[in-house]
């Protein structure tokens, strides 16, 4: 097994997790079989209790583990399936510790950072490496490992401490280190000093560099380099330049162009291992199509425009997987995308003057777009905003695409204004509504919040008659289809045939039949009125998109008749 771990240094939040997934990317397309961990320095057991404003999206995988957003970008970049254990955090290590010292494992020894803690890391690390994460069902042979956070940060102190000792129990030729650090550029000049320091910390605490990542927004001056590898005491050709590109999706060309992956091969003796010749093969395909699919982002020039109507859209972080869904759509249909960001508080009516100026710019920007979108969230704060963005939607023909709490929203709005059904809304939203459309799942915890809710991997079968649905055909007419969720309030099975009688179609329910999970009107009512209590975002790949946003945009994009037709054709000529 070999090691590949980043780092980062000066500031956080520099792109470690993009040119850690770029490289594991760029190693795959050698044939290596790659997977990835993830360790997050702070004391919480996972992230399912974060607020989206302080640490962005909560990622959900196939286990129903919620974990930092960079699995995600894991996953859609090496098209692999990772678990709740690929996310380390420091509050999972202490427990485990702790468990054992109260089980008495470790023979009434005082038990201490070093080694229990620092330990328990590099166990963790070394048993989930090797856990398979592809189709193959094979251990994988490379592992990427991120540091999350900024090293020098107290609290990442045993993490370090343990990788510098990993370095040692698996063999100096199977540990690389990429460390990312910033660049700043100051008057025209290009500082080194920020990187000089930074990596003479990480020397200091026992780890040395292999490649130097220098994040910046322009391309590095050949003396800007020479003196970054000079003082870093690396070589020139260990200094890879990442600077401001197209997209993220260029990244892993930026990277290959500087021959990253050259250098990971001398040092850690890649050409030694033996890679089949099935893996080669699939791994050349996966980079001739991923060269293809930056070539044609940079010739698009027709655009679609989406409007987000979300109540976190003050930190996008917040709604990583659903543009980066987005995005993958928009490759498949040749558009350029543009997201207009609308604060779901500001669609609704205030008496505020100083609200006046917010209320008309959100809804300029919900009128103008091509498709709306209303994804997740929690709690009341602007649902009233989403409610009346849904109704622009519902009644313009104007694409409309709702995420879990998007479903709950088109189901009130539906009721509401078709149903007359006043005072309909969420058991969530208000206190015992006159009618509660949508309420809360009988066996979810009310006491607990952390790793509770309805998560993971479970399968959606659509019903009987629905074969007219749009979102089935892009699924290939299948019986079912398994979605990651993460949710826990459900639409109240007691309104459904009142709203099924009134247009408003749930195509798509669970095992037994009580829980709506795919919401559509007929393709005579409405060009693209779709809503999902799943999130389809989380199993979304760059060159495999999600079917409900490939629908969707392709339905804003007015190109959804001819994406259906083409499907029709690839099956069958299967």
């Amino acid at each position: 097994m070999k090691y590949v771990v980043v780092s980062g240094g000066v500031i956080s939040g520099i792109g470690k997790g993009v040119i850690a997934s770029s490289t594991g990317l760029l190693l795959k397309t050698r044939g290596f079989k790659v997977s990835a961990i993830k360790i997050d320095p702070y004391m919480n057991i996972d992230a399912g209790t974060m607020s989206p404003l302080e640490h962005g999206e909560v990622f959900v995988l196939n286990d129903g583990g919620e974990v930092d957003l960079d699995l995600g970008n894991y996953e859609r970049y090496l098209n692999v399936t990772l678990t709740r254990e690929n996310n380390i955090t420091t509050g999972k290590i202490y427990s485990k510790v702790i468990e054992r010292e109260r089980k008495g494992d470790y023979l009434g020894k005082t038990v201490q950072v070093v080694p229990h803690i620092t330990d328990e890391i590099q166990n963790w690390i070394e048993r989930v490496a090797k856990i398979p994460v592809d189709e193959s069902g094979e251990e994988p042979d490379i592992c990427v490992v991120e540091l999350g956070g900024t090293v020098g940060d107290i609290e990442s102190a045993p993490f370090v401490e343990a990788l510098r000792q990993f370095q040692f129990r698996v063999g100096v030729e199977n540990f690389a280190l990429i460390h990312v650090s910033l660049v700043p550029v100051v008057n025209g000049e290009q500082k080194t000093k920020p990187t000089q320091v930074a990596v003479r910390d990480l020397r200091g605490l026992g780890l040395m560099p292999d490649i130097v990542a220098c994040r910046c927004t322009q391309r590095l001056e050949k003396p800007t380099v020479d003196k970054i590898a000079m003082f870093c005491h690396v070589q020139p050709e260990q200094v890879v330049v990442v600077h401001d590109v197209n997209s993220v999706y260029h990244v892993p060309l930026l990277l290959e162009q500087q021959r990253i992956i050259q250098v990971l091969t001398n040092r850690l003796k890649l050409d030694s291992m033996n890679v089949s010749s099935p893996f080669i093969a699939k791994g050349t395909n996966l980079w001739n199509q991923w060269k293809q699919l930056t070539t044609s982002h940079d010739r698009m020039f027709e655009t679609v425009t989406i409007a987000l109507v979300g109540k976190y859209t003050h930190f996008k972080d917040s709604y990583t997987s659903v543009i980066k869904a987005l995005e993958h759509s928009a490759l498949r249909c040749h558009r350029k995308l543009t997201i207009n960001w609308v604060e779901s508080t500001d669609l609704e009516i205030s008496s505020n003057d100083s609200n006046r100026v917010k209320f008309h710019k959100a809804w300029h920007e919900v009128c103008s777009a091509d498709g709306i979108l209303v994804p997740g969230g929690f709690g009341s704060r602007g649902t009233e905003g989403m409610i009346a963005a849904a109704k622009w939607a519902r009644e313009n023909k104007v694409p409309y695409l709702g995420i879990c709490l998007g479903l709950q929203i088109a189901t009130i709005e539906f009721a509401r204004n078709v149903l007359n059904l006043t005072g309909s809304n969420s058991d969530e939203l208000v206190d015992k509504p006159e009618h509660s459309l949508v309420v809360f799942m009988p066996e979810i915890s009310k006491t607990h919040l952390g790793g509770t809710m309805r998560l993971g991997l479970r399968p959606t079968h659509f019903q009987p008659g629905s074969e007219w649905s749009r979102l089935r055909k892009l699924y290939g007419g299948a019986d079912s289809v398994e979605e990651r969720h993460r949710h826990r309030y459900e639409v109240n099975p007691e309104y459904v045939a009142q709203l099924e009688g009134a247009g408003l179609h749930y195509v798509g329910k669970d095992d037994v039949g009580e829980r709506m999970e795919i919401l559509e009107m007929k393709p005579e009512d409405h060009p693209f009125y779709v809503a999902v209590q799943y999130h389809p975002e989380y199993l979304s790949r760059v060159l495999e998109p999600s079917k409900p946003f490939l629908g969707f945009l392709a339905a804003s994009s007015g190109i959804l008749d001819e994406l259906l037709e083409n499907n029709l054709q690839v099956k069958a000529s299967n």
